[in-house]
C-alpha cells in the first residue's frame, strides 16, 4: 500500500547466497539511489535476503555488511513461519477461518469450501494448482465487491482491478486509477480485506498518506488501527501458505 519507489534490481553474476546457520539463503541486490546506507530485509514469502544499497559501486560492501549481520539475519529467517503447502491434510485459512484441504478423487465438483474444508476433486497431481486457482477466484470476487462498494461511498471511480502475488505490499494504486491487490488477502479475515480495499480506494482521491488521505480511509473503515495491527502481527504468516516447509 502506498506509493512505490523506483528501485532498480540488478542480477549479479552467479547465484548469490549467504551461509546462515548452515542454510544457503538466497540474496537479491537492489540498487536504490535514495538509500543513504545499506539496508537488509528478509523476504517472508521466500525466506530470502534482500540487500538494498545506493549504487552498483557499493554492492561488494553491501555483501560484507550482510555477512557482518549474519546473526541478525539468522534470527529473522528463523522467525519466518514454516511453509504450508496446498496438499491434503494441510490446514489453511479461508477468509480468516481454518479449513482443511480434503481430496475427493472421484468427485466431479472442482473445488468447493464447505463445513470447514476446502474440497478438491480430480487427480492428486492437480490439487495444489486447483486450490490456488480456487483461492484466486474467491479473492477476486471478494475484492471486487468491497473495492467497488468503497469506491461508490468515496465517490471515486476505479479504472481497473488487478490480482497479484506481491511480496511487499497488500495493495497499490496507480495514477491511472488501477488498483492491484494480493490474492493472499482472501486468507485473512474479511474485515482485513475490506480495510485494504478502502485504503487503496482512498488513494484514488489522494495519492499520498496525508491527513486528508487518512480522513477518507477513516470514513470508509473505522477500524484502521486494528487492521494495521493485525497485518503487522499476522501478515508474514499469510505468505507461508502454498509454500513448502
Amino acid at each position: 500500500m502506498g506509493k512505490k519507489r523506483r528501485v532498480t534490481e540488478i542480477a549479479l553474476q552467479g547465484p548469490q547466497t549467504l551461509d546462515i546457520a548452515g542454510e544457503a539463503v538466497p540474496v537479491t541486490i537492489r540498487i536504490n539511489p535514495r538509500a543513504r546506507r545499506h539496508l537488509i530485509k528478509v523476504e517472508p514469502s521466500t525466506r530470502s535476503v534482500i540487500l538494498v544499497t545506493p549504487s552498483k559501486r557499493s554492492v561488494e560492501s553491501a555483501l560484507d555488511f550482510a555477512k557482518e549481520h549474519k546473526d541478525w539475519i539468522a534470527e529473522e529467517v528463523a522467525a519466518v513461519p514454516k511453509g504450508t503447502p496446498f496438499k491434503p491434510g494441510s490446514i489453511i485459512p479461508f477468509l480468516g477461518e481454518d479449513h482443511e484441504i480434503v481430496h475427493h478423487p472421484r468427485a466431479r465438483r472442482g473445488v468447493w469450501a464447505e463445513d470447514g474444508a476446502i474440497n478438491v476433486s480430480g487427480a492428486a497431481e492437480h490439487i495444489e494448482r486447483r486450490v490456488l486457482d480456487f483461492l484466486k477466484v474467491q479473492a477476486r470476487e471478494a475484492l471486487v465487491e468491497r473495492a467497488y462498494a468503497n469506491a461508490e461511498t468515496a465517490k471515486v471511480k476505479i479504472g481497473r482491478l488487478c490480482l497479484r502475488d506481491t511480496t511487499t505490499r497488500w495493495g497499490s494504486c496507480s495514477c491511472s486509477a488501477t488498483l492491484s491487490f494480493s490474492w493472499r488477502l482472501v486468507l485473512a479475515p474479511y474485515w482485513i480485506l475490506d480495510y485494504v480495499t478502502a485504503h487503496e480506494v482512498a488513494h484514488l482521491r489522494h495519492l499520498d498518506h496525508s491527513d486528508r488521505f487518512w480522513a477518507v480511509v477513516d470514513k470508509l473503515i473505522p477500524w484502521t488501527d486494528d487492521a494495521e495491527e493485525w497485518l503487522e502481527k499476522n501478515g508474514a504468516l499469510l505468505y507461508s501458505y502454498g509454500r513448502e516447509g
